[in-house]
């Protein structure tokens, strides 16, 4: 199974959450590439931090979108969501580039994410840039979502996700950031998810039904408070279950 969690996501001066505590723990970073988050110094110095540890890079694109922290629904033609995901995509190569790795895969950010699992234009926007730059690269997709489908239908390779902080609704999509539930804080409570995830492939909603989760990759949020100790205590759990940590790319 592979452990990721968003990283990079602070901006100039302001810092969000321990880069360098969770590069030790997880084993893929979804990297900010400057447009929800991030800037140039801060993607070369996690891209040196995730070289240096072998931990996978991928290019966490959003909606350009500083303000709301890309998590507010952008209405965007398709060559220009095509295009400005392919600028974030060559923007973090290069400075992988630099560290003597590359980027591994491409995930969505926060309301490009929702958008994606079920705008079809949205969607096609994204599978179009990356199979413009690199048709090797993975994409990380909710499991079912549109974007899955249009991912595996351009013959690109679909890597489905898992959420062991986010609630989940019965119908398998996350509860709204705006709704009760929404986020899981306690650690003991996200690293009983995530084993659960690698498994038995299940999760558990917010109205106590049991949801098919059959992923390749369990994802944390570095901004979720207690990241790391919830980073750690996954880590453990998953290891303690029998679960192998490995980068899917």
């Amino acid at each position: 199974m592979d452990l990721n969690a968003d990283l990079g996501e602070g901006f100039g001066i302001w810092q969000l959450g321990d880069d360098a505590a969770l590069l030790d723990l997880i084993t893929s970073a979804n990297v900010a590439c400057g447009f929800h988050a991030g800037d140039a110094s801060t993607m070369r110095r996690v891209c040196e931090g995730a070289a240096a540890r072998g931990v996978a890079v991928g290019a966490q694109v959003g909606y350009r979108d500083l303000a709301g922290f890309g998590r507010r629904h952008v209405a965007y033609a398709f060559a220009e969501l095509r295009d400005e995901v392919t600028y974030q995509l060559g923007a973090l190569d290069a400075f992988c580039r630099l560290s003597r790795t590359r980027v591994r895969y491409l995930k969505p950010h926060g309301a490009l994410y929702h958008a994606a699992a079920c705008d079809e234009a949205q969607a096609a926007a994204l599978v179009a840039a990356v199979g413009d730059y690199d048709d090797q690269l993975p994409l990380l997709c909710p499991p079912g979502s549109v974007l899955a489908q249009l991912t595996a239908g351009a013959g690109l390779r679909v890597v489905a996700e898992g959420f062991a902080d986010r609630g989940y609704l019965p119908n398998g999509s996350l509860v709204p950031r705006t709704a009760p539930g929404a986020l899981v804080t306690d650690p003991e409570e996200v690293a009983a998810r995530a084993v659960r995830m690698a498994v038995e492939r299940t999760v558990v909603a917010v109205d106590g039904s049991v949801v098919p989760c059959p992923v390749e990759s369990i994802c944390l949020h570095g901004d979720t408070p207690g990241a790391v100790r919830c980073a750690e205590l996954v880590r453990a759990a998953l290891i303690d279950a029998g679960v192998t940590l490995t980068p899917f790319a």
